[in-house]
């Protein structure tokens, strides 16, 4: 223990496990911020760094309230065909999305903050491409009844870490990235800010 106190403003339980098991002694706190206000002044093409923008405001509106604390926002974006995708409101819509994905890549972009005395002191972003196979429509209605609404949380509408895993046949790119957090990165800046021993 360093005797810094490191909060971490998503309410997202990959992420929370993944500074678990590594060990990462924290708290966390949901950031209070209006993310399609920021989503809306963004533009739609530059998915990498709209992660980065999001996590930098959930980092500075957790940080504003608890200044002497370090602060680590994140968040995720997907980028497919062009465009911006969001989380499916409906598992109707999550199935017409898993069917257009199907046999497709998509990027995944990973952004992570770490703001201290309400000022961000350090932003990074990370990607991932992922292939999904050409899985069949019964192999669909098999996995959205196996994993049910646990998938409107999620925004490509999978979790790799579950049943998910069998919706691809290819992944470049670093495993914590895909589920949410730049994890090398977001360590190597915690040792450096003090919060982990060096």
């Amino acid at each position: 223990m360093t005797g810094e106190r490191l909060i971490l403003a998503s309410k997202s339980a990959a992420r929370r496990a993944m500074l678990e098991g590594a060990g990462v002694p924290f708290t966390a706190q949901v950031a209070d911020v209006d993310e399609d206000a920021v989503k809306a002044g963004h533009d739609p093409a530059d998915a990498s760094g709209l992660a980065v923008e999001l996590a930098r405001v959930k980092a500075l509106a957790v940080s504003r309230q608890d200044p002497d604390a370090w602060v680590l926002g994140a968040d995720q974006t997907l980028a497919f065909a062009g465009g911006l995708v969001s989380k499916a409101p409906s598992l109707q819509a999550a199935r017409a999305r898993l069917a257009g994905m199907r046999g497709r890549p998509h990027q995944l972009h990973s952004g992570a903050a770490l703001a201290h005395k309400g000022q961000v002191v350090w932003d990074g972003v990370d990607t991932a491409t992922l292939k999904m196979r050409d899985f069949s429509d019964a192999f669909l209605e098999t996995y959205l009844a196996a994993e049910g609404e646990a998938l409107l949380g999620c925004v490509g509408s999978y979790r790799l870490e579950g049943m998910g895993a069998q919706l691809f046949e290819a992944v470049e790119g670093d495993y914590f990235t895909v589920l949410g957090l730049p994890l090398w990165p977001v360590l190597a800046e915690l040792r450096r800010a003090g919060v982990l021993a060096s």
